[in-house]
């Protein structure tokens, strides 16, 4: 009896931590080839630049930046909050690619 299941795949895309050498653009072309065929994916970025604003990096440290049409508010302590719309430009490339929302 064979009955079909719903699993989950990963796929890793590692690299160097030099800006602009094509993870970004790999990851985005890898997540549309698996939508031409069929699938359903997800990106997830791990940066190690946690808690950060990446418009507040040096762009040849970090790279661009991207700004989406929404706004995060991070308030780290009482009475003191950051509005956030500025985030990594890769996001921007895997909205324009996959066709899906960052």
């Amino acid at each position: 009896m064979s009955s079909k299941v719903n699993e989950t795949k990963l796929v890793f895309v590692t690299g160097g931590v030099l800006s602009g050498i094509g993870k970004g653009v790999t990851t985005a072309s890898i997540a549309k080839l698996f939508q031409f065929r069929g699938y359903s994916v997800r990106i997830v970025k791990i940066d190690p630049y946690l808690n950060i604003d990446p418009g507040t990096l040096n762009p040849i440290e970090h790279g661009e930046v991207f700004v989406t049409d929404q706004t995060w508010t991070f308030r780290p302590v009482d009475d003191f909050q950051f509005k956030i719309s500025e985030i990594d430009l890769d996001f921007g490339t895997y909205e324009r690619f996959t066709g899906m929302n960052a």
